[in-house]
């Protein structure tokens, strides 16, 4: 290699390129990896060296990722180390409390200015009718500082992972506070603790008490962990590429972009292939988050537990983003009350933990939408919950005949939907009740659970109609785009269906029928089968294993398409 060449490769491995971000679908970021994996080898039992290696090739990984935003992750982190210093070493509580406040005020203003800045605008520009701009007011100041205009100070990026990073490092403020965790003494610790790469960019978010205690540990990775890792970054892959990727390229793509050139079954259809796009997309990255972690002697917590089991809302939130469901229940839900203050403060405190859930994982108003349909149908099934057998028959009734009304009225696709959903739920109530109470007597757990699970896995998925938009386009196009996708999907679902043609379009996309019927049956098999197939995985030769993963990664190799698909949490 000549000099020239050399200097070339130096010049772009130390710059970063947004076309070529180290994602884990890549080869690039496997050779990363390597390359910190023999590094961490020779300083597994040097503590704080180890730590400081990590936490430079996490800063490296990140500024591959998401470029001089590095700078800004660098300054939360050290934020939060002096704000948590600052905690856990004063007596005086009223000063405690102004370091505490301090940290959170100084988090979510860098999360404000940079993912809610457009959304925040434009809600100001439509209540007082005005025509305020965004000026990128750091890349002005930055650009006069230095005499140069190399930053767009008429935009404003939105930096990779901001949401997790930030709302990591505010629970490690607060935990600090209530004195759940002590500060980390060492800055170098510390930047360990909010970098770690493989959940910086999507999660999931680690608490200080649950990753804090191994900083001090020494790397040890048994033959049966080395199996676990290496099977959670198979199935993350294959999730991800497989499920994820293929089906969104191949047909939820091409839908959700032009709804009315597509027949009413395949939007029905794809709005079913996108609730199980987005799972395998995201707990595919949180596998392999978690595998990669586990190889360098590191545990992250569980972030889903098959969410589409869930037999209710409240229960789909207990499986779904757990670290994110499990943050707003503690920093947010109980704070304001929870369940303490009487059923009214518990329901208004519920539906604001949902609200801005839904705002967390997008600056416009479609996800402030979805997190309270969400809200919503929490609520719904407390009420459900409440009432016996016959009550929920002539409640049932009684919206299958609104609707039916609605419709015969004003007969728009919306309230066909209406009519059919509430039909279908009206039906099980009738069913459950003259079988259990006038029939038998006898309750039916297993199928009542089925049936549970359904119409949650419904639920669920309708309410995706809102989740998916143009990350790309501002906070009020978003609510625009993501508002006539859902109507224009709706009214599709809700138009004249023709039968017939199902049977072709089955045909046509005989690959994704497949590979959606695939997936969802192993998101319903048992969780102890799981397990077995897990632990004996990890029981098999390491031969075995090598070969099990040279022939995972050719059967990923077929399913790669041309433009790799980068993970939809990336845009929160």
């Amino acid at each position: 290699m000549s000099l020239e060449n050399l200097k070339l490769f130096f010049s772009n491995l130390l710059s970063f390129d947004d076309q070529f971000p180290l994602l884990f679908t890549q080869f690039y970021f496997w050779a990363f990896f390597a390359l910190v994996f023999a590094g961490l080898t020779l300083l597994k039992n040097k503590i704080l060296l180890r730590n400081t290696f990590l936490m430079f090739a996490s800063l490296f990984f990140y500024f591959k990722t998401s470029g001089l935003f590095v700078i800004l992750l660098l300054f939360t982190t050290l934020n939060c180390f002096w704000v948590g210093k600052k905690i856990d070493t004063t007596e005086n509580i009223q000063h405690r409390k102004w370091f505490v406040f301090l940290g959170i005020f100084v988090n979510l203003l860098l999360l404000a200015y940079f993912k809610y800045a457009y959304f925040f605008t434009s809600v100001y520009n439509s209540m007082f009718n005005t025509n305020v701009e965004i000026v990128n007011y750091l890349a002005l100041w930055t650009n006069q500082c230095t005499g140069s205009s190399y930053f767009d100070v008429g935009n404003i990026l939105l930096p990779v992972g901001i949401s997790f990073y930030t709302f990591q490092s505010i629970s490690y403020v607060i935990d600090v506070y209530r004195r759940q965790v002590a500060h980390v003494s060492n800055f170098l610790n510390f930047g360990l603790f909010v970098t770690f790469f493989p959940g910086l960019v999507a999660g999931p978010i680690i608490r200080a008490s649950q990753f804090v205690p191994q900083l001090y540990k020494k790397f040890f990775l048994s033959r049966k962990q080395f199996g676990i890792a290496v099977f959670w970054i198979l199935n993350g892959l294959m999730k991800k590429i497989i499920l994820s990727d293929y089906i969104a390229v191949n047909f939820v793509d091409r839908v959700i972009e032009n709804p009315q050139l597509f027949t009413s079954f395949e939007n029905f259809f794809a709005i079913f292939c996108y609730s199980l796009q987005v799972y395998a997309d995201f707990s595919g990255y949180t596998d392999i988050a978690i595998g990669v972690a586990m190889l360098m002697g590191f545990y992250m917590p569980k972030n889903f537990d098959a969410p589409y089991k869930a037999t209710n809302p409240g229960d789909f939130w207990k499986r779904w983003h757990i670290s994110l469901s499990t943050w707003l229940k503690d920093y947010l839900y109980i704070p304001l009350g929870g369940n303490r203050k009487g059923k009214f403060r518990t329901n208004v405190n519920l539906m604001i933990t949902m609200l801005l859930g839904g705002l967390w994982h997008g600056a416009s108003w479609n996800f402030v939408l979805w997190g309270g349909l969400n809200g919503v149908g929490i609520l719904i099934f407390k009420g459900w919950r409440s009432i016996n057998n016959r009550k929920r028959l002539f409640v049932t009734l009684f919206f299958f005949l609104l609707s039916l009304l609605l419709y015969l009225l004003f007969p728009v696709p919306a309230f066909k939907i209406a009519l059919i959903w509430t039909g279908i739920i009206c039906l099980g109530a009738s069913l459950t009740y003259l079988y259990i109470d006038v029939l038998t007597k006898k309750p039916l757990p297993k199928l009542n659970r089925v049936w549970s699970i359904f119409l949650t896995f419904i639920f669920i998925t309708f309410t995706r109609l809102f989740f998916r938009t143009g990350s790309n386009l501002t906070p009020s196009e978003q609510t625009t785009h993501a508002w006539n996708t859902a109507k224009a999907m709706i009214n599709q679902i809700g138009g004249s269906w023709n039968w017939a043609q199902i049977p072709e379009i089955m045909a046509t996309y005989k690959s994704v029928f497949l590979l959606f019927a695939l997936g969802m049956t192993i998101h319903w098999l048992p969780g102890r089968w799981k397990r077995w197939y897990r632990i004996n995985f990890t029981l098999l030769p390491l031969w075995v294993i090598g070969v099990a993963v040279v022939v995972s990664v050719f059967i990923v190799y077929q399913f790669i398409t041309a433009d790799l698909q980068p993970f939809i949490y990336f845009q929160f």
